[in-house]
């Protein structure tokens, strides 16, 4: 197969080594996914809860006045959940100075190995302090492999299948927590109490193929010729990844987009220039968007929140399984069409699904749900049925482009950078959300469902609006995009430079 663009020709085809790559790499979003999924399954666990949040317990048991909504307010109980994210955060700035002068496969070796000390931790957790240590290693290890594994398939990818591929990465999270709430379904019911250390400990796995792979793996042709400008060794690998020895036209762009990237000594000091002011302004508001589509309602606490509406223990796993299921089904079907359609369709019908059925949601539990007692089993099913809509439409949208977007916008001499501020913008939602939810829960109520859909709607609007459609466009020449979008052209126009920029401020 060879594409052809006006923007560009790059011969090449889907190789073995090629897809080994992404999907190995994409094994970071097993990672991402399980320990999504591991949390909410085991603080949903009576030995869990007893052991290390004995007050939740006590209140969840014992305390019939309590509020439905408010039996696992607890901030050491989100402090357990949320201090993933703000490792993450964190980690991620030291990540892009990995990446950008070490290679993409550096970064991810140290997100395989942060992520292995971080479930033996939480495997062998015998108080509170192993236990929030152990998250706070498996953040690092998300912070450095979430920043760049998606750079690394992007680069990897041919143009015409590079939504498809780096939306292995998005399903890999999806599979991630599927199987994390499949396992803690099994675990919970094991005697003793001890089912929990299974399930915190089994990110091992995921972290030894990621290890695995980035010592095995080749690293990317624009990383070789940035890092080490190692044109011969970079030309041979682009030749093994493609399948054919015509490579030229692609490796004279990687190189030409290289030497810019060496004239920057500071990619954070760069971004801020007005040139890079759409890509800064998307890698702020994707991610932040991102999280407040309310998926860690879901991803976080689905367990907690069937036990809210009045599931057993193991019906609220069940539950958790089955929604999962949906999510990882629909990131499949985005991941065939993408590619096809565009993802500025995915984007609006997602939208729609996600903001129908969390008003939907809303309205129905506002109606019939109170502060006491529990839905009818009939009226629970609903509920499930509704989340499942909802969740598919982010697994179709949101879920895997809102990773896929941030990693392919950015030209090379900012894309460390771009990358960073994405993830960690992401990092910090995700620890805002995960902080607050569980009380926002107790105060909003059912409220909390029209929030997050207001949020929607501002979304899909401002994806309507200001985000070019990216298909079949090669990684190197997307900055034309922004040159003929009708409002971004003002800022990346050829009349404006450095100069202007300075007198901008």
């Amino acid at each position: 197969m060879a594409f052809s663009d006006e923007r560009g020709q790059y011969n090449g085809r889907v190789t073995l080594l090629l897809v080994l790559s992404c999907v190995v790499a994409a094994s970071g979003g097993l990672i991402f996914g399980y320990d999504l999924g591991v949390s909410g399954g085991v603080t949903s666990m009576d030995p869990f809860l007893k052991k290390f949040f004995p007050n939740v317990y006590r209140r969840m048991k014992e305390n019939t006045k309590i509020s439905n909504y408010c039996k696992f307010d607890s901030q050491l109980l989100t402090l357990f959940t949320s201090s993933l994210y703000l490792s993450g955060l964190i980690s991620s700035f030291f990540a892009s100075t990995v990446t950008r002068t070490f290679g993409r496969k550096a970064s991810m070796l140290v997100a395989g190995i942060a992520v292995l000390i971080g479930s033996a931790l939480g495997g062998a957790a015998s108080n509170i302090y192993m236990l929030v240590f152990g998250r706070i290693f498996l953040g690092i290890g998300l912070g450095f492999g979430n920043q760049s594994i998606p750079v690394y398939i992007s680069e990897m990818a041919l143009p015409k299948h590079r939504g498809a591929m780096n939306i292995i990465f998005d399903g890999g999270v999806g599979i991630g927590v599927l199987i994390a709430n499949v396992i803690n379904f099994f675990t919970a019911k094991i005697d003793g109490g001890w089912g929990w250390r299974i399930s915190l400990s089994m990110a091992a796995v995921p972290a030894s193929i990621l290890a695995l792979g980035a010592i095995i793996l080749p690293d990317t042709p624009n990383s070789l010729i940035e890092n080490n400008n190692n044109q011969e060794k970079a030309k041979r690998v682009l030749q093994r990844i493609r399948g054919t020895t015509d490579v030229q036209k692609e490796l004279d762009d990687l190189i030409k987009a290289s030497s810019v990237s060496k004239t920057v000594k500071d990619p954070f000091k760069k971004i801020l220039q007005r040139k890079y002011r759409p890509q800064l302004v998307m890698a702020v508001a994707i991610p932040c968007f991102a999280q407040m589509t309310g998926i860690n309602v879901i991803t976080f606490y689905a367990p907690v929140l069937f036990r809210t509406i009045g599931q057993h223990e193991s019906s609220s796993l069940l539950s958790a399984v089955v929604i999962r299921c949906f999510n990882v089904s629909f990131t499949f079907i985005s991941m065939f069409v993408v590619d096809k359609y565009g993802r500025r369709v995915l984007f609006m019908l997602g939208g729609i699904q996600m903001l129908a059925s969390q008003i939907t949601i809303g309205g129905f539990m506002t109606a019939l749900f109170g502060d006491h007692g529990a839905l009818s089993k009939g009226s629970a099913y609903v509920v499930i049925v509704l989340i499942c809509i909802y969740i598919s439409g982010f697994g179709l949208s949101w879920g895997p482009l809102g990773w896929l977007i941030p990693s392919e916008i950015y030209p090379l001499e900012i894309r460390s950078a771009g990358q960073s501020i994405s993830v960690s913008v992401y990092f910090l939602f995700c620890f805002l959300v995960g902080q607050t939810f569980l009380a926002m829960l107790c105060h909003m109520k059912a409220g909390i469902f029209f929030f997050f859909g207001g949020w929607v709607a501002v979304m899909t609007t401002f994806v309507y609006f200001l985000l070019p459609e990216t298909k079949n466009v090669p990684i190197e020449k997307i900055e034309q995009l922004w040159k003929e979008h009708w409002f971004w052209r003002r800022f990346v126009g050829d009349e404006h430079d450095d100069n202007i920029y300075k007198l901008d401020k």
